[in-house]
């Protein structure tokens, strides 16, 4: 196994720091969302406004969740950094790799919550495509 440097772990913090701001920004746009319906819900007590604002707020927490697991990753990445300038290769490894399992399981959450968001959708509009 070749070495590991200081530029492997820094290569990932665009990377993360992209997701992040993306993670963000669905956060951002899910509470809106919820504020909005939630209004609606005070005027006209529609029980279909429930079940969306509950879809919702499963999202918020599946985002919230990666975004835990993404700035864990990227926590993980400055630790390895820190560990290869104090030459301690073999935790440096270990460290990184528990960094990418940690990516990898963020980037799965959000393929689930994607899902989520698709079936949300397609359910609100079935009524128009004659579903």
């Amino acid at each position: 196994m070749e070495e590991l440097t200081l530029t492997t772990p820094a290569l990932l913090f665009s990377a993360i720091s992209l997701i992040m701001l993306a993670y963000t920004n669905r956060f951002l746009a899910y509470t809106a969302v919820v504020r909005n319906l939630y209004d609606k819900y005070l005027l006209s007590k529609d029980p279909t406004l429930v079940a969306q604002i509950q879809n919702i707020k499963r999202r918020v927490y599946l985002t919230r969740s990666m975004q835990i697991l993404g700035i864990s990753s990227l926590l993980l990445c400055v630790i390895t950094m820190f560990l290869i300038y104090i030459e301690q290769q073999t935790i440096a490894v270990w460290v990184f790799g528990i960094a990418l399992l940690l990516l990898i399981a963020s980037l799965s959450l959000l393929i689930l919550e994607i899902q989520i968001s698709v079936k949300a959708f397609e359910h609100h509009i079935g009524d128009i495509d004659g579903e």
